[in-house]
Formats: C-alpha cells, sequence, structure tokens
C-alpha cells in the first residue's frame, strides 16, 4: 500500500492533494499497473485514449509524424510523467503520437470513467487538468501570432514547443531542410542563417535532417521575449 500510495502522490496530476484523499483515490479506484520490455509499443497514432497513462518507471520515446513521415518531432518522458493527457477529452479523444518503452518501463493506467470520479470530488486533481489545458491553450495561441508575422526563429520554436511536453527532453524535429524551407515558405540561405544564428546563440544544434533544442526551456523563452516585445 506504501508503495502505491507514494507513487500516486508522486504523480503530476495529483501534486498537492491531501495524502487522505490520495489513500480514498488508492482504495476505491481500479488502478492497472502494466510493464513493458525496451522496445515494446504503448501507444499508436489513432488509437483511442480512454486512459490516462502515468510513467511510473523508466523511460518512453513519444513521436508525432505528419501523415507521410516526412516530419516527426520526438521525446523522450520520463517518471513520473503523463503521456498526452489532452486528449483524454474533447472532439480528438485518440493519441496523435507513438510511444515506445526505450528500457523496462511501467505504466500506472487510470480510465477515464475513474478520473472524471476522481475529478469530481477533488478541486486540487481538477484545478492540476484545467492548468494543464489551459497551459497548452496558450502556448498555441503565442504560436499562432508567431505564425502571422513572427521571425523564422520563433515560427520553428513553435512547432517544437506546441508538438512536445514540458517535461520532455532529448528532442529532435527531423525533416530535411529542404522540405523545411519550403514549408515555412522561406528561402533556403534565410532557413539556413536562421538555423546557424540558433545555434550560435546555443537554443540549438542541427544538420541536414535534424534540429535537436538544446532544452525545450530555452525555445520557450525565445516565444515569451518575443511576445513581451
Amino acid at each position: 500500500m506504501n508503495s502505491i500510495f507514494d507513487t500516486l502522490m508522486s504523480l503530476p496530476l495529483l501534486k498537492g492533494v491531501s495524502a487522505e484523499r490520495i489513500r480514498q483515490v488508492v482504495a476505491s479506484t481500479p488502478l492497472h499497473f502494466l510493464k513493458y520490455p525496451e522496445g515494446d509499443t504503448i501507444i499508436t497514432p489513432g488509437s483511442p485514449s480512454t486512459h490516462l497513462n502515468f510513467i511510473i518507471s523508466g523511460s518512453v520515446r513519444v513521436s508525432v509524424a505528419n501523415a507521410s513521415g516526412r516530419f516527426k518531432v520526438s521525446q523522450t518522458l520520463t517518471g513520473p510523467d503523463v503521456i498526452a493527457p489532452e486528449y483524454l477529452f474533447g472532439r480528438t479523444t485518440a493519441f496523435p503520437c507513438s510511444a515506445l518503452a526505450l528500457e523496462p518501463t511501467g505504466i500506472l493506467q487510470i480510465a477515464k470513467s475513474d478520473y472524471i470520479s476522481m475529478l469530481k470530488h477533488d478541486e486540487v486533481m481538477l484545478f492540476n487538468y484545467l492548468n494543464l489545458l489551459a497551459a497548452g491553450s496558450q502556448s498555441r495561441i503565442d504560436g499562432i501570432i508567431s505564425l502571422t508575422d513572427g521571425l523564422l526563429e520563433e515560427r520553428i520554436a513553435y512547432w517544437i514547443v506546441a508538438l512536445t511536453q514540458r517535461s520532455g527532453t532529448d528532442i529532435v524535429l527531423s525533416c530535411r531542410q529542404r522540405h523545411l524551407y519550403s514549408f515555412f515558405g522561406v528561402q533556403r540561405s534565410v532557413f539556413y542563417a536562421t538555423l546557424e544564428n540558433l545555434a550560435r546563440r546555443e537554443i540549438i544544434t542541427f544538420t541536414h535532417d535534424e534540429i535537436r533544442p538544446v532544452s525545450r526551456d530555452r525555445l520557450v523563452k525565445l516565444l515569451l521575449t518575443s511576445n513581451s516585445e
């Protein structure tokens, strides 16, 4: 019981919840503990989001790609974290991403119906989830503004930030440069100069088919700084 209790207390969507309430959750909520060996698929793109999937041990590689596979953004999530929780509700309740176990990984699943009951009975849980949704919505609005009249570096930062989670590490945007500068509607020289500038400022590293942020926080700071000016 103590192990389950400690696990729940560490989960991001349950932070700040009282110990008594956590004990009630353990006693009354079906909790599903799954184990995945290295290389196993945890989530496939398009699969229905019927449970919250918390990473309680190990690490997971999460990737979002377009239909052709030419454009892909990947990130690593480790425990305690949750995989794409914003897709549990809303118009689209299917995962847009794949998730693979990078090592032996433990997943705690909570069914949507059980999570709804938890939200109804605890304001802290409800506010945690609402804050998560609000943060994602606000970052997308900032990004859309950047897409309309922002600098190219802001637009690149937006796409990476929008397709990753706050806790994501080892982020990689995989796409050949010729596809990217065509996608952003700029000349090759402008695109390359922008990458060089970001690299000089130690915000990214890049090759002909990859862009790697030094950290996601630096991309977020770039967007915030630009929008405040």
